[in-house]
């Protein structure tokens, strides 16, 4: 049985924490511990709808509400297959979504539109349904190269041409058919302006090499402009701020005694990538810069929350953990709990452990104060599985002045009443 939202979707409506009109409105789907949920509402949006389905996860969304961490987010506990959107005002400004990356990923089975866990059906039915004025989506990398034969471009122009459905009994290849000649018949104004970047989340600040999918699109009727935002770090400016200026390992506090003997796949190369354009840019964010302030995990006793120390990890062919002076491996989620290498620190003496998970939530870039809750494996599933909050933020910023540019548009022709000055 379908269920409806829990209220009208408006843009003057007000959360707990939605005191001024110029708030965006925002619907998030596959929640997950709040990730992007939580970049989403940082950059000027009030969540009007926040749906996730795992209960560990949606006890953490409480937990934080609760402790005044995150705005009272209407949370909707349940399958977004059982969500009837049509009833609903269609005045939304923002939809995002993380769907469920399993069908698509490298440590997977792959079988993409053949997975029952592929949401991007439900996705697109959402909107198709809500009509937002821009969509942000979030996916694997791995998205990008599924071998399943035209998928990503048949999700691609779903997401552009929602309107037109797939037909009771129709074949995919069919329908994708239809949808093509949609694209190339010259029409303008119909469905969304779509736009897909691979970002590594370690080019934007973030204290991990992580590369994800983002799309983002625009409705063509509303004439509004978006980019995505350009990069800020690289390994260049890391690079020379190690081995040229050696302004890295002050800032870090290493003595010369004990810093590392330059890598030999840079040696000789040092005064040639420092002066490479992606230097000027800062440098990227490493593992012990993040940890800054946390002491070491006991097995015993932990004054701080999500930071108990867990023992067992080792290191094994593929899986030799992140070392302290580079941004992390990606944090994973795991399908049986803590891989092997990816959640593994490895220590100035080449002893390796596993992060904790307020280490994992440093490196995914929450809050000290965003609390965990469940076992150990549905902590790592939810951290593995999140957005970095910062990069959320950056992206669902740029996503926030393009329809604040639409807004202000509409307010040069006397329509509308919001300022956002």
């Amino acid at each position: 049985m379908s269920s409806v939202l829990p209220f009208p979707l408006d843009n003057q409506a007000k959360s707990s924490d939605a005191s001024k009109t110029s708030l965006l409105s925002a619907v998030e789907l596959f929640a997950g511990a709040g990730g992007l949920a939580l970049g989403v509402e940082s950059s000027g949006f009030f969540h009007a709808a926040v749906v996730e389905r795992d209960p560990a996860a949606c006890k953490t969304i409480r937990e934080n509400a609760k402790r005044g961490v995150i705005a009272n987010w209407p949370l909707v506990e349940g399958d977004v297959r059982s969500l009837h959107y049509g009833d609903l005002a269609h005045d939304l400004d923002l939809l995002s979504a993380g769907p469920p990356c399993q069908p698509f990923s490298l440590a997977g089975k792959q079988r993409g539109r053949s997975d029952s866990r592929d949401m991007f059906p439900e996705t697109i039915r959402a909107v198709r349904e809500l009509r937002p004025k821009a969509f942000l989506i979030e996916n694997v990398k791995n998205l990008e190269s599924i071998s399943s034969g035209n998928y990503m471009e048949y999700i691609r122009l779903q997401l552009q041409y929602p309107e037109i459905e797939r037909k009771v009994g129709e074949k995919w290849s069919t329908h994708l058919a239809r949808l093509e000649r949609t694209h190339t018949n010259g029409k303008e104004n119909i469905g969304y302006r779509l736009v897909t970047h691979t970002l590594n989340a370690a080019d934007y600040g973030i204290p991990q090499k992580r590369d994800r999918v983002f799309m983002v699109g625009v409705r063509s009727d509303l004439g509004m402009a978006f980019s995505f935002p350009e990069p800020t770090h690289s390994v260049q400016a890391l690079i020379s701020a190690k081995w040229k200026t050696n302004t890295y390992w002050d800032s870090v506090g290493v003595a010369k005694k004990n810093r590392p003997q330059i890598p030999p796949r840079i040696f000789g190369k040092i005064d040639e990538i420092a002066a490479m354009p992606e230097s000027t840019r800062k440098p990227w964010v490493t593992v012990r810069q993040a940890l800054i302030g946390l002491p070491e995990p006991k097995a015993d006793f932990t004054e701080i929350e999500n930071h108990e120390y867990l023992d067992g990890a080792r290191v094994y062919e593929g899986h030799t953990g992140s070392p302290l002076d580079e941004p992390a491996k990606t944090i994973k989620a795991g399908s049986h709990g803590v891989p092997g290498g990816e959640n593994m620190l490895v220590k100035d003496n080449g002893a390796v452990r596993y992060f904790t998970m307020r280490e994992c939530a440093r490196l995914q870039t929450f809050p000290d104060k965003y609390f965990f809750t469940g076992s150990w494996g549905m902590m790592v599933r939810q951290l593995g599985n999140a957005v970095p909050v910062s990069l959320a933020k950056i992206v669902s910023g740029a996503v926030a002045d393009a329809i604040k540019g639409h807004y202000k548009m509409e307010m040069g022709k006397n329509v509308g009443s919001r300022n956002y000055n």
